[in-house]
C-alpha cells in the first residue's frame, strides 16, 4: 500500500525571515501568477489594439490613437505625404501582436504590481504587511499616470522630429520604427514613476534606509536626468524635464517616507535595521 507523504510548510518566522529555497519557490509562484495575468491582459489587449468595429457598436483601437498625434500634426502642416509604411507582408500582424502584449502590460499593471510587492511582503513584520494597501494604491496610479503623461507629450516629441523631413522628401515612417519609439517611451514614463514607490518597499524590506537614499541624493538626480534624456530620444529639453521633474519630486517625497519609517523602526527596537548594517557585516536575511 503506497503511502503518500505530505509536504506542510513550517511556522512562520515573526520576524519575516524565510529560507533560501522559500524564497527562490516564492519567487516562481509570484512570476507564474504576474505571466497569468500578462497572459489575460494580452488577450484583451488583442481587441484593444485593433479596435471593434461592428453595427451595434464599435471604437477605435488603441493602435489609432498611438498614430493620432503624427497624422494631427501631419495635418496641421498640411504635410500629405506623412504616413506609417509597413514594409513587410506580415509586419502589421506581428505589430498587432506586440501591440497586444504592450497593452496587456499596462492592463495588467494593478495584478503584476500586486504579485512584487507580495514578493517582499514575506520579508515584513507583520505590522508592516498593513502597508501593502498602501503601497498598491500608490503604485498602481503612479505607473497609470506616467503612461497618460507620456501621451501627452508625445505630440512634442513626433513634431520635433517630423519637422526635420525637407520640403521637397516624403517622409514614410516605419510602422515597426514608430510604434517601438512611441510604446517605449510610454511604458518607460510608466516605470519611471514606479520606481520610487519600489524604493519605499525597499526601506520597509529593511534593504534600503532612509539615510542611504539622501545620502545618494545626487546620483539620484542625475539618473533622473539620464533616465529621462534616454527614454526621450530627441533632443527635445522639455519633454526631458517634463519627465525628470516629477521623478525628482517623488524621489523626495520617498526619501522622506524612508526616513519617517527609520525613525518609526529606531524606536521599536523589537524591528531589526539591516540598513544600519555595514557592507562587511551580514545581516539575518
Amino acid at each position: 500500500m503506497a503511502v503518500t507523504t505530505v509536504r506542510r510548510r513550517g511556522p512562520k518566522d515573526p520576524e519575516g525571515r524565510m529560507p533560501l529555497m522559500d524564497h527562490l519557490r516564492e519567487l516562481r509562484n509570484r512570476v507564474f501568477k504576474a505571466s497569468i495575468a500578462l497572459l489575460v491582459g494580452s488577450i484583451g489587449g488583442w481587441f484593444l489594439w485593433r479596435g471593434w468595429h461592428q453595427g451595434w457598436g464599435s471604437f477605435e483601437g488603441v493602435f489609432q490613437y498611438l498614430q493620432k498625434p503624427l497624422l494631427d500634426f501631419a495635418e496641421a502642416k498640411g504635410y500629405e505625404d506623412v504616413a506609417l509604411n509597413f514594409t513587410q507582408v506580415g509586419q502589421a500582424f506581428d505589430l498587432a501582436v506586440k501591440g497586444a502584449i504592450w497593452c496587456g502590460v499596462i492592463a495588467s499593471s494593478p495584478f503584476w504590481i500586486y504579485q512584487l510587492w507580495a514578493f517582499i511582503t514575506p520579508g515584513l513584520t507583520k505590522k508592516e504587511r498593513r502597508y501593502a494597501v498602501g503601497f498598491i494604491t500608490a503604485a498602481v496610479p503612479l505607473f497609470l499616470a506616467g503612461v497618460a503623461i507620456a501621451y501627452l507629450v508625445l505630440p512634442n516629441a513626433v513634431r520635433f522630429l517630423v519637422d526635420f523631413t525637407p520640403t521637397d522628401a516624403a517622409n514614410l515612417i516605419g510602422a515597426d520604427v514608430y510604434l517601438a519609439f512611441v510604446m517605449r517611451i510610454i511604458l518607460a514614463f510608466g516605470l519611471g514613476f514606479l520606481m520610487p514607490v519600489v524604493l519605499v518597499g525597499l526601506n520597509l524590506a529593511h534593504l534600503v534606509s532612509g539615510k542611504a537614499i539622501l545620502k545618494q541624493w545626487r546620483i539620484s538626480v542625475f539618473l533622473s536626468f539620464l533616465f529621462s534624456a534616454i527614454v526621450t530620444p530627441t533632443s527635445d529639453i522639455t519633454t526631458m524635464i517634463l519627465l525628470a521633474c516629477p521623478l525628482l519630486v517623488l524621489f523626495a517625497l520617498a526619501t522622506v517616507i524612508a526616513l519617517l519609517n527609520d525613525r518609526r523602526r529606531s524606536k521599536n527596537s523589537d524591528e531589526p535595521d539591516y540598513g544600519a548594517l555595514s557592507d562587511d557585516e551580514a545581516s539575518a536575511l
